[in-house]
């Protein structure tokens, strides 16, 4: 893969480069020919989780200044029903729950999806418990000096957030939520399904073209939101790490989605996740969903590189692409793929330290949209990858007016 300078892969970079994005429309789930979105999809990953901490109001705005097309709030219920936007229940590492005195005896061990966790559960919290409560970043070498400052916000705040910042700016800003660990939420009698759907509907986004996708790990509560709404849906796809000869591992609890685990079904037990991305795998998904959310190492994966230095996957070198875009391509499926960060320890050999140039190479393979930490970079890269391959782009991008250039 060549490479090329590093361009945008900064904060205040990008800013001036984001322009309108369509929402990809995936055809009706009844059957219809796929609608491509007119260039892949920027997504707020937890927001600009890169650059602030994670799921917080702050976090989601600058994302969308950054030019994101969707941001993404991770959902799991407090003990009195709310929906908010955390990781994961346990919320140890990204509230500072751990140092306030009052909540010391909430520390407990719970069991999320077979394993136990020790820590902090949103559902020992009611509501008004979490906003007294603040964010913290989770990652070690990212800024820590917002820790502290941020509230945590209900599925609520972030819509509303959403739609207010489009009308700001102009443009459509969508919403792109995940069910975290369902099964748990339902064991609990906390279930996530019609709660977020309850919140679309009080915003005016419970409906087909609504700027929203739907997305988990799990299969049976995708399949039961096909029954309840027409938002569009996505099955994400899982994995425990990369071998060093480039196979998957799938040690659990990453080898398959927890509602198969606990099915009991033998046919299911003896399915990874791998599963849903052969073709008989992708048949199925696109019964229920509109999409694969992969790994971006089903993609393109790495190898051991003995040549290779630097910590993590720098080390690393990648592999040949696969065809899984082309295959869910004519299964009829939108591909949206996670996570992509700019630190040097997160980026394979290949990329010469420069994140744009992975953005690059998931573009040139087709992609419909992608996950990321840093949007200024998806951004800076996706307009790269334009100037590249549309002749016209270049006028479009420097003349006074940009009507018709989206």
């Amino acid at each position: 893969m060549r490479s090329i300078p590093v361009f945008c892969a900064t904060l205040a970079c990008a800013l001036g480069l984001a322009a309108f994005i369509p929402a990809a429309s995936a055809d009706d789930r009844r059957g219809g020919p796929r609608a491509e979105s007119a260039r892949p999809l920027v997504i707020g990953h937890r927001g600009a989780s890169g650059y602030l901490p994670e799921h917080t109001l702050e976090s989601y705005a600058l994302a969308i200044e950054l030019g994101a097309d969707f941001i993404e709030p991770d959902l799991v219920a407090t003990r009195d029903g709310h929906l908010i936007a955390r990781h994961e229940p346990n919320i140890v590492n990204t509230t500072d729950a751990a140092s306030r005195p009052e909540f010391a005896a909430r520390r407990r061990t719970a069991v999320v999806d077979g394993f136990p966790e020790e820590g902090y559960f949103a559902s020992d919290f009611t509501l008004a418990e979490i906003k007294t409560l603040r964010a913290r970043q989770a990652f070690a070498e990212r800024p820590q000096q917002f820790n502290g400052k941020f509230e945590i916000p209900t599925f609520d705040e972030v819509v509303r957030l959403a739609q207010r910042k489009g009308r700001e700016l102009g443009r459509v800003v969508g919403a792109y939520p995940e069910t975290k660990h369902p099964t748990y939420h339902q064991k609990l009698g906390l279930p996530l399904e019609q709660r977020l759907l309850n919140v679309l509907t009080r915003h005016g986004w419970n409906y087909r073209e609504a700027p929203v996708f739907i997305q988990s790990f799990e299969q049976a509560n995708l399949k039961l939101l096909n029954r309840l709404t027409r938002v569009k849906l996505v099955q994400l796809i899982d994995a425990n790490d990369v071998n060093a000869d480039g196979t998957l591992d799938f040690t659990a609890p990453y080898d398959r989605p927890y509602d198969w685990t606990i099915s009991g079904n033998p046919a299911l037990l003896a399915r990874t996740f791998a599963y849903l991305t052969t073709d008989a795998g992708l048949k199925e998904v696109k019964s229920y969903a509109d999409g694969i959310g992969p790994w971006k190492r089903y993609i393109v994966g790495t190898l051991a590189n003995p040549a290779g230095s630097g910590a993590g996957e720098a080390s690393l070198k990648l592999a040949p692409a696969g065809d899984l875009i082309a295959r869910a391509h004519r299964a009829g499926l939108l591909v949206h793929a996670y996570t992509f960060r700019n630190e040097q320890r997160r980026l394979a050999g290949d990329y010469a330290g420069n994140p744009v140039n992975e953005y690059l190479q998931f573009f040139g393979l087709g992609i419909d949209g992608l996950f990321t930490d840093f949007p200024d970079s998806g951004v800076a890269a996706r307009v790269l990858h334009r100037l590249e391959t549309d002749p016209g782009y270049a006028d479009c991008l420097t003349r006074e007016e940009r009507r018709g250039c989206d």
